[in-house]
């Protein structure tokens, strides 16, 4: 289970310039990290945020301008990210890219909750978030179609369902290794349920 978010907490801080950089190589998309350069962050922060109870959802980078380091995360025990654990995480973070240098040139880095309408980025998510409606978009079209939109139905051997309206309502199922992004669309209902501070089961 997972609590719906009632918001995006968020921490940034600057992180000073750095000198080196390592070649990424090329590696198939997923949905927490984007590419090789954000994979390096994953297995440098990742250890830590889960011994101080954290999980990762997201990790972008990007931006124009100064670049921006964007990780979302949510707490393994299904409460809400608050700013202390905002603050924490930062701290965390920032003292272990600054000994590894992953990233060559200057950024600022954000440390946030996933929000309420939240990327959809683990198996997991799909389940926790089922009976809410999400938009969903493949890497390559399915019967010519790569968006869809509906109600999650949850995530049955690999394939994400999704109950979607096409003149007559109707269950599509989409494989998971075949999304490249997935979200909740904030509605009245993802709204209450966040407000209200419900639990959902998928």
């Amino acid at each position: 289970m997972a609590r719906v978010k009632t918001g995006a907490a968020f921490f940034v801080t600057r992180s000073p310039p750095v000198r080196a950089g390592k070649r990424e190589d090329k590696r198939a998309l997923n949905l927490v990290s984007e590419n090789a350069r954000t994979d390096q962050v994953v297995s440098i922060i990742e250890p830590s945020l889960a011994d101080l109870g954290y999980e990762l959802v997201r990790v972008h980078f990007g931006g124009n301008g100064r670049p921006l380091l964007q990780i979302m995360l949510d707490r393994a025990d299904g409460e809400e990210i608050t700013i202390d654990d905002c603050t924490l995480a930062s701290r965390t973070i920032s003292a272990l890219l600054d000994v590894a240098d992953p990233i060559p040139e200057a950024y600022e880095l954000e440390v946030g909750s996933a929000g309420i309408d939240r990327p959809l980025t683990r198996e997991k998510d799909f389940d926790s978030f089922a009976g809410f409606e999400a938009k969903v978009e493949l890497k390559q079209a399915r019967d010519g179609r790569r968006r869809f939109r509906g109600r999650l139905l949850g995530l049955n051997n690999g394939m994400v369902r999704l109950e979607v309206e096409d003149g007559e309502d109707d269950t599509v199922e989409l494989p998971f290794a075949d999304v490249s992004r997935a979200k909740l669309v904030l509605t009245d209902e993802l709204i209450d349920a966040a407000q209200k501070g419900r639990l959902n089961e998928g």
